[in-house]
């Protein structure tokens, strides 16, 4: 792709979100796209949305599971940004309209107090850069349609990348732990959507470890000349399926000992 079709594609998703009207897959539309194609069309992306006003608030790691991996048939997560408008406060209703399809994730939070990045990073330097971890829930949706309706064909991950790797909201719990006061590997939460417990995970799910996949983060953005700032918060990865959340629904993630937290849909 040519940086013009970088932008005119970040131009549809663009448009996608401020209308609520979902565009095509851009695999379609452009045919070969490569992973870097898509990290370009994202990066086209954010820089329209801090041009109107944004800020960055941090970032998302997603694809981290295996299942989740396989079924798309790739070996490496993806990583999206997060804005100041996507965060939510614990426990609140997300307005009516908001989103297309909201979808739901449990997942483990860093939150930074020092840089980090560098192709030489290590584990031990992940755990040095956080502040804290919390409980959070990730909200997902999707500026493209989810399949080709002519065709069938199904969004595949040059379109989830491009589309700010399906990034839409951020809550995070009160509770705030030292990264080493909990073996992160067996934090899970108890997800239920409606009172009834729809997914159940544990954060070795996550890499095997949540802080690998933060470590993940690091490397790759040393390729792209970019890094983890201090205040950061970074969304290490879903441990648990997407939920679907149509209007109506309540959200409520029970990590045990390590918090909880919650959303609502009007």
């Amino acid at each position: 792709m040519t940086p013009e079709q970088h932008q005119e594609a970040a131009e549809k998703l663009f448009r996608a979100e401020a209308t609520g009207q979902q565009c095509g897959l851009l695999s379609l539309a452009y045919p070969g796209m490569t992973l870097d194609d898509a990290y370009a069309v994202q990066q086209a992306l954010i820089r329209q949305k801090l041009a109107s006003g944004r800020k960055k608030i941090g970032w998302k790691i997603g694809l981290t599971s295996r299942a989740m991996q396989q079924a798309l048939n790739i070996t490496t997560p993806d990583s999206g940004v997060l804005l100041d408008d996507m965060a939510f406060e614990n426990g609140s209703t997300v307005p009516a309209g908001r989103f297309i399809q909201p979808r739901v994730e449990a997942e483990i939070a860093f939150i930074m107090k020092s840089p980090l990045a560098g192709a030489e990073c290590s584990r031990e330097d992940v755990l040095a850069a956080t502040d804290y971890v919390t409980p959070s829930l990730e909200i997902l949706d999707t500026r493209l349609l989810r399949a080709d309706p002519a065709t069938g064909q199904a969004r595949i991950i040059t379109d989830t990348i491009s589309d700010n790797a399906a990034n839409a909201g951020v809550l995070l719990g009160a509770e705030r732990h030292a990264v080493d006061a909990h073996d992160l590997r067996w934090v899970g939460a108890i997800t239920a959507r409606n009172g009834t417990v729809e997914e159940t995970g544990l954060g070795a799910g996550v890499l095997n470890d949540p802080a690998t996949s933060v470590l993940w983060l690091a490397r790759r953005m040393a390729e792209y000349g970019q890094q983890i700032e201090a205040g950061d918060i970074v969304l290490s990865g879903s441990f648990i399926r997407p939920i679907e959340c149509p209007p109506g629904t309540e959200i409520a993630a029970d990590f045990g000992p390590f918090g909880s937290v919650s959303i609502n849909f009007a």
